[in-house]
């Protein structure tokens, strides 16, 4: 079954790097490309105050726009285009963690019976404060990001045979990575499927939706948003809300934690050709999905008991 899994994910890796590489191509081209125009400059100026707030210099805008509207990897795109300081894309890569794919995930949230403004609210909140505070606690990190395999461009290109290589480069290695990052990930979920471990994995959850104050029930729908994501997991979430009797609540609850920390996998090893600390990344998503899901879980409790006592 091993040759099978392998070759299956390994068609879908291919198949979703060709999908995603339609995105990250197109957009990191007109990016450089714009860049020497005065049209991106004139963007970015309007904007830089907004950004300044953040930590973030204007050029941030163009990834987190991205990032929000499409998904992480024409997020991504933005950012192979830019020369940012190590500071810029960590902070870049944590709002992006908390918000990304805003239309589509919040969707799916939707579907499953949460209320779409608590999400939208709840991301955006999460990217901002998060934002904020790198910025104010971290005063480290202002060495230019080396992006993998990609080599910071020293000098101002000029001439448009230029600007189209250096676009057409870009654009090219930020695909070859993609891939790199993407073909084994998506034969590793391959596996999981195949080998029933995504079952197992709900089991061991089961503990960790209790101390969230969640019923066990919720396990599976927390395993597939934890390995898969909010919107490639999408299917099996929607599917274990209805076959598992999910509530709205617990389900809320799932998705606020998700929305904090979901695919651990592909979500922090996408960043690694950034050249930013991966590991602080994912526990600052964690951290902050624990701690977010008690609070709320904590407050509702205490509103429904108040309910309670108010009919007794």
């Amino acid at each position: 079954m091993w040759k099978s899994s392998i070759k299956n994910g390994g068609l879908i890796g291919l198949k979703t790097t060709w999908t995603l590489g339609k995105v990250i191509f197109p957009i990191t081209l007109i990016v450089v490309v714009l860049q020497h125009t005065p049209v991106l400059p004139w963007l970015i100026k309007l904007i830089e105050p907004l950004m300044g707030i953040l930590g973030l210099s204007g050029d941030a805008a163009i990834p987190l726009v991205l990032g929000n509207v499409l998904n992480l990897y024409a997020g991504i795109a933005g950012i192979l285009s830019l020369d940012l300081t190590v500071k810029e894309v960590f902070i870049i890569a944590v709002m992006m963690s908390f918000s990304h794919n805003l239309l589509i995930e919040s969707a799916v949230a939707a579907k499953v019976g949460v209320k779409l403004w608590i999400m939208i609210v709840v991301r955006l909140g999460l990217a901002m404060f998060s934002a904020i505070l790198i910025n104010v606690v971290w005063s480290g990190g202002q060495e230019i990001a080396q992006y993998g395999i990609m080599q910071v461009q020293e000098e101002q290109v000029t001439g448009l045979w230029s600007i189209a290589l250096l676009a057409l480069t870009k654009a090219f290695y930020g695909v070859v990575q993609l891939a790199i990052i993407v073909i084994p990930l998506m034969v590793g979920i391959q596996f999981l499927k195949d080998y029933k471990w995504l079952s197992v994995f709900s089991k061991w959850m089961a503990p960790v939706t209790r101390l969230l104050g969640m019923k066990e029930n919720t396990s599976t729908t927390m395993a597939a948003g934890l390995i898969f994501g909010l919107a490639y997991g999408a299917g099996v979430m929607i599917q274990a809300v209805k076959e598992d009797g999910v509530s709205k609540k617990d389900a809320t609850l799932a998705f606020i934690f998700l929305v904090g920390c979901h695919a651990v996998i592909e979500d922090t090893l996408i960043f690694l050709p950034l050249g930013i600390p991966v590991l602080p990344l994912l526990l600052i998503r964690l951290i902050t999905a624990v701690i977010l899901t008690l609070i709320v879980a904590s407050v509702w409790k205490r509103l429904d008991q108040k309910k309670e006592r108010g009919f007794a």
